[in-house]
């Protein structure tokens, strides 16, 4: 298996994952006309491979398929061969995950790999990874490359009502949108909670069995639930404990990176001990803004550590020198899954003194047989109480003694070869990263956490917003590709949490610029909702308008509540309209199965229940103390914003907030506003009767 001293059509391309490629025996291609177009003129079928630079699997294919000489002239033969990276191309990754479900009846995942039709781009046939050689009931991928060039052959003529059929199927399982007509009610999200309840692991937390994954827009959907609870003077405490108990476990578990903080992608296990070994900035980012509320509604301080943890963790390891934070660190080091963060007790005691030794390895599980490949993966095994019984220490000790060993490992970790780290920077990732650096600097009063989130949206208003719309991605300073909806809905929602956390006008301005091109780029009209590319994008196979949640939130639920938000907040019907057509024309699907739409159910609680709106005006450490009275505690369905007396020319009804004595608050609660408050008696009165 011999690497190409040639490098392919990939050489010149941002992905880090589309990089790794360029040296392969495949002729591989990026996406676009000049692949396409020589498919068609060479009437040679399409082999799409879609993955991304943390995937393990795909790496395995890579190395057993793609770097084989033998193999590579098979699929240079056959095919027009076409890679890419998922990360930069979600839109091509929604289309054909979709048609490998209806060819498969099963899920797909990554390694994605898809036989086209080189005339209409519909799926010849299309798997996920498959094999050097026939195993575990799959064929060799050998077989599958002859097999479909036969198939090509052969069918030829019969494909064009075959494509028409795919288009038809992909539009189905989307369903049919809800009319104008649709009256919305509460009814989804109280069958969201009981079936969250039902999926529920009472033993380890968690919903499912393994492959066990964070989920954090569903807890976050039960704590909102939570709140509303508490609010209607009934507290569901279950639907609190399924929250706090996953947070727990999970930051117990070796799902949480304990010597380094931040958290990987999901565990192999119920029990949240061995993860698969990447970290993606779409897990850390929403996980870190739910431990920071987490920790507000119960004070719990594991919760405030692992928050810190994260947050540290985001600045060191995936922040640009220029701002804008990294996609991913790889699963694999030196070669091998996990490397970087296992331990022998041997490695240990020559970091530790022998006392701090005994504490970290009962601590940590190596006092145990290993658990994995003849090495330890670190994960509490004893709470504080018991090793201060058994070790016949103080339990008020313990927690500085574990962390100053915790940083000498930490230390001595940094000395050995680290995973690759993906360093294009995603705008949609982005979104989640700055909405969860804001929020927690926010909670938890730390300035420089919000000053990392501001550097992120000031790379990003930099680099990537060209010409009044944004691009996806950017790596090594080149910026392109057409931006999605996650793209605007995620870093729409971002700066709504930074302008929380730290107003600037010049925030404000940029997330209206992105409402406006969101409305009239994206949104169905007639149909209501909005579709994950805009109307000037690349025609593709199937345009698709996605409602529910899968790794990440759904872009239309975030698009639907950030505008619901902005038109209370700037009396701007428009945005209100836009929000209630979307749950409108998503009804039929979030009552199908309501728990899968955590953030469209979110939404709906905004548009049945508007937020309260709180806008402070005034100066210094007077309107900094205000500030700090309204956001005390967890109130998911409360805005507020504290704007400098010196700001004018604000947008819509907060051109009406004007500046009255020392500090001045506004609460509004959809379309009723209390009066003025001008006292801190006045404020909490009013406070009080919107708890």
């Amino acid at each position: 298996m011999l690497g190409n001293p040639r490098p392919n059509a990939l050489a010149h391309e941002t992905s880090p994952y589309l990089l790794q490629h360029a040296h392969n025996p495949v002729e591989w291609h990026p996406w676009g006309p000049e692949a396409l177009a020589q498919a068609l003129r060479e009437d040679r079928p399409i082999l799409l491979s879609i993955g991304y630079s943390a995937c393990h699997w795909c790496h395995v294919m890579a190395h057993e398929s793609f770097e084989d000489e033998q193999t590579a002239r098979l699929m240079n033969g056959l095919f027009v061969n076409i890679k890419v990276d998922r990360e930069e191309r979600p839109d091509l990754d929604k289309v054909y995950q979709g048609a490998h479900h209806l060819i498969a009846r099963r899920p797909g995942g990554w390694p994605l790999t898809m036989f086209l039709d080189p005339r209409t781009h519909a799926p010849l046939f299309g798997g996920t990874y498959f094999p050097p050689e026939p195993r575990h009931g799959l064929p060799s991928f050998r077989d599958v490359l002859t097999w479909v060039a036969d198939y090509y052959r052969s069918h030829r003529d019969d494909l064009a009502e075959h494509a028409q059929a795919m288009r038809d199927a992909l539009a189905q399982v989307e369903g049919e949108p809800g009319g104008a007509g649709t009256e919305l009610s509460p009814l989804p999200l109280a069958t969201a909670r009981r079936q969250l309840a039902e999926g529920y692991d009472p033993r380890h937390g968690g919903f499912g069995r393994a492959p066990k994954f964070p989920h954090p827009a569903t807890l976050d959907r039960l704590l909102r639930h939570y709140a509303a609870s508490v609010g209607q003077g009934a507290a569901d405490d279950e639907a609190l404990a399924m929250v706090t108990h996953t947070l727990e476990r999970m930051a117990q578990g070796g799902i949480c990176d304990q010597v380094g903080g931040g958290f990987c992608r999901y565990s192999v296990d119920d029990r949240w001990v061995i993860p698969h070994f990447e970290k993606m900035l779409y897990d850390n980012g929403p996980l870190l803004a739910l431990y920071s509320q987490a920790w507000q509604v119960t004070g719990n301080p594991l919760f405030a550590r692992v928050a810190a943890e994260v947050a540290a963790w985001a600045m060191r390891e995936m922040q640009a020198p220029a701002g804008g934070y990294y996609s991913s660190l790889d699963a694999d080091s030196e070669g091998e899954e996990g490397r970087f963060y296992l331990w022998t007790p041997e490695e240990t005691r020559a970091v530790l003194e022998e006392d701090e030794y005994r504490l970290v390895a009962r601590r940590f599980g190596l006092d145990r047989p290993a658990n994995f490949e003849g090495r330890w993966h670190l994960h509490v095994q004893a709470d504080l109480e018991t090793l201060a019984r058994e070790l016949g220490r103080k339990p008020e000790e313990l927690p500085g003694q574990l962390s100053g060993a915790l940083a000498k490992l930490f230390r001595a970790r940094e000395s050995r070869v680290h995973p690759g780290r993906d360093e294009k920077v995603l705008t949609a990732w982005n979104g989640l990263m700055i909405k969860g650096m804001a929020t927690a600097g926010r909670v938890f009063g730390e300035p420089t956490w919000v000053s990392s989130a501001q550097r992120a949206v000031d790379f990003v208003h930099a680099t990537l917003w060209r010409d009044g719309r944004l691009l996806a991605t950017c790596r090594d300073d080149r910026a392109h590709l057409p931006a999605y909806l996650d793209d605007y809905a995620f870093l729409m929602d971002g700066l709504l949490a930074l302008l929380e956390a730290r107003w600037r006008t010049a925030d404000l301005t940029f997330l209206l610029e992105l409402a406006e091109v969101l409305c009239a780029a994206f949104e169905d009209r007639a149909s209501g909702g909005f579709y994950f590319t805009a109307s000037d994008h690349e025609a593709l196979l199937h345009r698709p308008k996605p409602w529910g949640d899968e790794a990440i939130p759904s872009g239309n639920g975030v698009a639907a509540r950030v505008l619901g938000r902005l038109g209370h907040l700037l009396g701007e019907g428009r945005y209100l309209e836009a929000a209630e057509r979307t749950l409108k024309a998503a009804w039929p699907s979030i009552l199908a199965l309501p728990h899968a739409h955590a953030a469209l159910l979110d939404a709906l609680e905004e548009h049945l229940h508007p937020p309260l709106t709180v806008v402070l005006r005034g100066e210094g450490e007077a309107l900094a103390e205000w500030q700090r009275r309204c956001t005390e505690g967890y109130a998911p369905r409360r805005l507020n914003l504290a704007i400098p007396s010196q700001e004018r020319s604000l947008p819509g009804l907060l051109a009406e907030r004007t500046p009255r004595g020392e500090v001045v608050a506004y609460l509004c609660q959809g379309f009723t506003c209390a009066a003025p408050a001008t006292t801190r008696e006045e404020l909490e009165a009013q406070l009080r009767a919107h708890r």
